[in-house]
């Protein structure tokens, strides 16, 4: 739904001024890398956190989420 509410904001922009909306794309395709890059090394401290804390909920000695 945030994804929709976002594309139709953009459509109203580059309806109404569509050098920002340009702006706006080409910003957002510079800044994607980084975003992908910060959820790749999000997942790894999940799998080490994870991986560490294995022995401890196999022990029982982790309360339960």
């Amino acid at each position: 739904m945030r994804f929709f509410i976002g594309l139709i904001l953009w459509f109203i922009l580059l309806a109404l001024c569509w050098p920002l909306a340009l702006l706006v794309v080409f910003i957002w395709l510079i800044l994607l890398p980084f975003q992908l890059l910060g959820f790749a090394i999000g997942g790894i401290f999940k799998l080490v956190t994870a991986i560490l804390m294995f022995p401890f909920r196999v022990a029982g000695m982790t309360a339960k989420r």
